[in-house]
């Protein structure tokens, strides 16, 4: 026996399911959901697979019913704020030559993916053989197509069809490879694993939209660290962070690497703690030491202003990051109010001290400056010790602390005028 009842599956799934079938469709629980539960694992969401076609789903569901998406037309059927996603059985692009339905580049990537078939072709077209498993709740029969039972047993991941095929349709499954590996603790089986080094450059292909959102799967679900050094591994990592790649060094024991693992390690023990998460500060940390870089170049090469040099390296280091991932402005807008922050934690005055703790991101700037100081040591240990003993003083421990601070010169920052070699600086 399988060892999934109905009991098991998502209420409104097996409403979603029911209703499809009452209508005389085909229709099942299908995919990663099933595998969790396999594995004894809590589902984050379900999923369905049916005969309909998308405008037939919407017919039954109407206005809760909304049609989504072009590469890959999908219903989703609302339920409050709870969705489930319902998508009609695929088949291989051999079986249509009508462009409106399926399109390739001429890298074999699928830019259209809307050719509808059976459920035995739908099973070929899922990823890996541990997601091609489809449950009926109303007989609880589950179809297993392509051994992955029996893979989920022995820990494996085994991509369905030719690998080099399977990662040139959509390279992102390369990303869901290291995804899996980390998030199911699970090896990936020798021929799906040996293509993807020479096929990471196809990840440039991938829209940096729909990258940002993959990179919040793999470093936001709480195997962050396991799943950094898997896409080291591969060649993966630098698909995603460029900017990045020039700090790797054999020990991990460059700042920028080291900072990399805390804040992904810090990210982590968020996940277990149940606590919120802001993707802004992850990518504030990694990028901090690039950004200091370019801090000093600006500075030396140009002639610029400590502010001034960290006004221009923000927007320089963001524009590349946006580069390869689009990171959405409400997030770039924190990051260099995190960053922004650092430069205010060196002025200790009554107002300066004042200003910092009125920051909306002041906690995000200090567990930055935390992590600096484990990385750093020396003055950024005094710095961060200073602060944190602020924070939770009254007043006059506060006094306190101002008094016991040496004298400190006041700086005057002269707005100069930006030279044509200045500019010419920057922008190399």
């Amino acid at each position: 026996m399988h060892g999934i009842t109905p009991r098991m599956i998502n209420r409104n799934a097996l409403t979603v399911v029911e209703k499809l079938q009452r209508q005389g469709y085909e229709a099942y629980v299908v995919g990663g959901c099933l595998r969790d539960l396999l594995l004894g694992k809590k589902p984050k969401d379900f999923d369905v697979a049916t005969n309909a076609r998308p405008e037939q789903i919407q017919a039954i569901f109407q206005r809760q019913c909304r049609l989504v998406g072009r590469r890959f037309r999908l219903a989703h059927i609302m339920f409050g704020p709870e969705i489930i996603e319902v998508a009609t059985f695929r088949a291989n692009h051999a079986e249509s030559h009508n462009e409106k339905h399926a399109k390739q580049s001429e890298e074999g990537m699928l830019l259209r993916d809307n050719v509808y078939g059976t459920l035995e072709q739908d099973a070929e077209r899922r990823d890996f053989s541990v997601n091609a498993l489809y449950y009926n709740p109303q007989d609880n029969t589950l179809k297993d197509f392509f051994n992955g039972i029996e893979d989920l047993k022995n820990s494996k991941l085994r991509l369905i069809g030719d690998p080099v095929t399977r990662y040139q349709e959509d390279p992102v499954r390369m990303l869901r490879s290291i995804r899996f590996m980390a998030k199911l603790d699970m090896f990936l089986d020798k021929p799906s694993e040996t293509p993807i080094k020479e096929l990471a450059h196809l990840l440039k292909n991938i829209p940096p939209a729909r990258l940002f959102e993959e990179s919040l799967k793999l470093l936001q679900a709480g195997h962050g660290v396991k799943t950094y050094r898997l896409l080291r591994q591969y060649g993966l990592f630098e698909q995603l962070f460029p900017l990045l790649s020039k700090y790797f060094t054999e020990y991990e024991d460059s700042m920028a690497e080291k900072m990399i693992l805390r804040s992904l390690a810090s990210t982590d023990e968020r996940v277990v703690d149940k606590l919120p998460l802001n993707p802004a500060f992850l990518f504030a940390a990694f990028f901090w030491y690039p950004l200091r870089e370019q801090v000093e170049v600006l500075k030396n090469e140009g002639g610029l202003n400590n502010h001034d040099a960290y006004a221009l390296a923000s927007n320089d280091v963001l524009e590349l990051l946006c580069n390869s991932l689009a990171v959405p402005r409400r997030h770039t807008t924190v990051i260099r109010d995190i960053w922004s922050l650092q430069l205010q934690f060196l002025k200790r005055t009554q107002k300066s001290v004042q200003r910092a703790m009125e920051y909306t991101k002041f906690r995000a700037g200090f567990d930055l400056l935390a992590m600096r100081a484990e990385i750093e040591g020396g003055e950024t240990v005094d710095l961060a010790t200073w602060w944190h003993e602020y924070q939770f003083s009254n007043d006059a421990q506060r006094q306190n602390l101002m008094n016991a601070l040496p004298n400190q010169p006041k700086r005057k920052y002269h707005r100069r005028k930006r030279s044509g070699s200045s500019k010419k600086a920057i922008h190399e």
